[in-house]
């Protein structure tokens, strides 16, 4: 018998998609709560924190964009990884995702097989960036990998979960350049299952200009080494 593990909150308005969901996550050994609608994931959050919720775009009333809005800019749940799961897939609403925090971004007909493992991973670099409590400090810039906090001259500043991951895969070896398919690697796990097609080189440029804009003086430590990719100054 598989034994239970993590909490994980499935939302989405269709019967059969929660049934296929959550049928697949129960075999796996997690504990599967369901809900259809926006306003019944943010009452299920609040009534219970899931370590992980899979989350429909379409969905009646609050939309999932908006459910991942309010959970992200709240610190009680900001730090709930997000798994998108829905049938819009352009370019655009990936990177809405993203930029909203998601942690991943699976789309609509999907594979469960593919799912649990996004599911496994993510929840497995949550696991790996726990562990790793060291803070790191460059020039006035810095980062509690355990608090999840950015301090830009001894200020708070407010990222996304992915630019925190991306920032903190820069600032943990300064000097170094990275390409942009080791960035995607880093910020949302280097797994088999990984779509190139849905993480794209323009994504990670967008968290870039992103970072550079919310760490103000400290943006421009991060440099653009035409041709290959991005790498934080040394201290």
């Amino acid at each position: 018998m598989t034994l239970a593990r993590e909490n994980v909150l499935v939302v989405d308005d269709e019967r059969d998609i929660l049934e296929l969901v959550k049928y697949n996550l129960d075999k796996e050994g997690y504990r599967v709560t369901v809900v259809a609608s926006g306003e019944d994931a943010l009452a299920a959050t609040r009534a219970k924190m899931p370590d992980l919720i899979v989350l429909d775009l379409m969905l009646p009333g609050v939309d999932g964009l908006e459910v991942c809005r309010r959970l992200k800019s709240d610190s009680k749940t900001r730090g709930i990884p997000i798994v998108m799961l829905t049938a819009k897939g352009s370019e655009a609403d990936v990177v809405a995702g993203l930029e909203l925090g998601a942690s991943d971004y699976v789309t609509k007909p999907f594979s469960p097989r593919v799912l649990t493992a996004r599911i496994r991973a993510v929840l497995r670099r949550g696991d790996d960036a726990a562990d790793d409590e060291a803070t790191v400090h460059i020039k006035e810039l810095t980062i509690h990998p355990g608090r999840h906090q950015v301090l830009v001259c001894d200020k708070p500043t407010e990222l996304t979960a992915t630019e925190f991951r991306i920032l903190l895969y820069l600032a943990k070896r300064p000097g170094w350049v990275f390409t942009r398919q080791q960035i995607v690697d880093a910020a949302q796990g280097d797994d088999s299952f990984v779509n190139d097609r849905f993480v794209t080189d323009r994504s990670v440029d967008v968290h870039i200009v992103s970072l550079r804009r919310k760490l103000g003086c400290c943006g421009a430590y991060i440099e653009t080494v035409r041709g290959v990719g991005y790498r934080l100054q040394d201290q």
